[in-house]
């Protein structure tokens, strides 16, 4: 099977972010993004995927920490999308229930080439330490309209912070790991019509 990974570098007034994926990878990753617990959901996300990733971001940190976060979920999205190549053979469908302690999410996702975001979150604390949770939805979405995918999460229920989002980024990780497995049953493209 050919190798399928890309390396993503994107540059703005804002941000400087170099993504290099292997989606057939060990769990193994290198985050830096100056941003510590946005690091640790990466390594999780990376980690239960299977995914090989190394994230080096430099930002305007000192603004906030909006850019970093969205501008990461572009580039990785565009590196998902290029290791996906025409999507020839691929499961396309995944999904999880993932719990995490007293929090549970679903996550379910369809690589058929629709980029739609859904993002409904039970946990209604706002921050851990002095990172805004509310960013994340803005990385799913920047995420899923780059990688053309359909991606709906659901944090159904939780009552610690921490829990509840490292929920929704393991569970991620579990749809996206089946939803981008090789099938050697799956002849073409994993659509009715043909392409996606």
């Amino acid at each position: 099977m050919k190798k399928r990974s890309a390396t993503i570098n994107r540059k703005t007034r804002e941000t400087q972010i170099a993504i290099t994926l292997e989606l057939d990878g060990t769990g193994g990753s290198s985050i830096d993004t100056g941003i510590p617990f946005f690091d640790h959901m990466l390594e999780l996300l990376a980690r239960h995927a299977l995914f090989t990733l190394t994230i080096k971001a430099q930002g305007d940190l000192d603004v906030d920490y909006h850019h970093t976060v969205e501008d990461i979920g572009l580039a990785l999205g565009k590196a998902l999308d290029q290791t996906l190549g025409d999507r020839k053979g691929i499961a396309r469908y995944g999904f999880s229930l993932l719990p995490m302690d007293e929090s549970l999410s679903r996550v379910a996702v369809d690589l058929g080439g629709r980029p739609y975001l859904v993002y409904r979150i039970a946990n209604r604390k706002k921050k851990i330490r002095d990172f805004d949770l509310g960013i994340i939805e803005h990385f799913f979405r920047s995420m899923a309209d780059q990688a053309r995918m359909n991606l709906h999460i659901a944090q159904v229920y939780g009552d610690d912070a921490h829990h509840a989002y490292e929920s929704v980024f393991k569970g991620v990780a579990r749809a996206l790991y089946m939803a981008c497995a090789v099938d050697p049953r799956v002849k073409g493209i994993p659509s009715s019509k043909g392409v996606v």
